[in-house]
């Protein structure tokens, strides 16, 4: 599991494609939480979006992410 802040502090999106930092690990993370919203990861169906932050709406989720991702039908 990661926590962290959806968007870096000059406002660009952190969940990217692929990883442009060095890894310390590869298929580890089963799960993101920012602080918009939380996603589960699977190595074959990518990012599924699972729970919205209070306040977030699924528009600004969308706004700030740059990558692909599935929604869960909970949602």
């Amino acid at each position: 599991m990661i926590m962290m802040d959806h968007c870096a502090k000059d406002g660009s999106p952190k969940l990217i494609p692929e990883c442009t930092l060095p890894l310390t690990g590869k298929n580890v993370v089963d799960m993101i939480i920012t602080d918009l919203a939380v996603f589960d990861v699977d190595a074959e169906t990518g990012l599924t979006l699972t729970e919205l932050a209070p306040g977030a709406t699924l528009e600004m989720v969308k706004e700030k992410i740059g990558c692909p991702f599935n929604i869960c039908q909970q949602l």
